[in-house]
């Protein structure tokens, strides 16, 4: 059984979804970070830099040897359970390898950074959600030519790579962007919500937190000051109306 600790973030879903893949027992455990849970002292012991996701593989690293990062998770699960997800070797494993820090090193801090600046009124003229809305574009265009001429990031093969990037590109219409821009990366992403893993992961996740009254709990001020990790206050932010320009992704559950 694989414990996985995490709430509905992008990374969360990869995990899910790599798990699902694989066909293995796990069960979520719910970590809300916008309260504060993943500071609690317990969770602590698990991941001292207070971030999700992670694993607790009973079967294989053991309760001793907690996993995060999601990246080193799915490195992880795919070497672990002898996954074809990740190629043993050869030049396809460093093109799935390639792709997957791609999403890691720029595209989760980009689109990430769009997030937070959208998450506040008084910065939606400003300077950083220009910035980084403009390094969304690359990103997003980044992968669509990509997968111009390949059906799937690291080559001929779905894998770890497009499981890492998938969860972030549910992002690209609540970031202004339309599906015609990118029409490569948007037939990539259709082909994959539709894969009954990718599904599931999303039910279970949305099943999880909708049943913890702690997903309904307002953060206080120290809450999303926390959350942003600020060491002063910031500008107010405006939840219902960062919610309401769409779903996190774009799987259909």
């Amino acid at each position: 059984m694989i414990d996985l600790y995490g709430s509905g973030s992008p990374n969360v879903l990869k995990v899910a979804i790599m798990l699902e893949e694989l066909g293995l027992p796990y069960r979520m455990i719910y970590v809300p970070p916008h309260i504060g849970a993943n500071y609690d002292p317990a969770f602590l012991a698990l991941n001292p830099l207070a971030k999700v996701p992670v694993i607790v593989d009973h079967d294989g690293a053991g309760a001793e040897q907690p996993i995060y990062e999601s990246g080193a998770i799915l490195i992880y699960l795919a070497e672990t359970y002898q996954s074809p997800l990740l190629p043993s070797s050869g030049p396809g494993r460093w093109e799935v390898l390639k792709w997957l820090m791609v999403q890691i090193a720029l595209a989760g801090p980009m689109l990430g950074q769009v997030n937070h600046f959208q998450l506040m009124p008084s910065e939606q003229n400003g300077y950083g959600l220009r910035r980084f809305r403009d390094q969304a574009a690359r990103v997003y265009r980044n992968v669509d030519d990509r997968l111009v001429s390949l059906p799937w990031l690291g080559g001929e093969s779905y894998s770890i790579a497009d499981i890492a990037m998938y969860p972030w590109t549910g992002y690209l219409e609540r970031h202004g962007f339309k599906t015609t821009e990118f029409p490569s990366l948007s037939t990539w992403r259709d082909l994959i919500d539709e894969r009954p893993a990718v599904k599931r992961a999303v039910k279970m996740i949305q099943t999880t937190i909708a049943a913890d009254p702690r997903s309904q709990q307002p953060p206080t001020e120290e809450d999303t000051d926390r959350f942003f990790a600020r060491t002063q206050p910031g500008p107010a932010v405006d939840l219902p109306s960062y919610y309401a320009l769409g779903p996190m992704v774009s799987a259909k559950a």
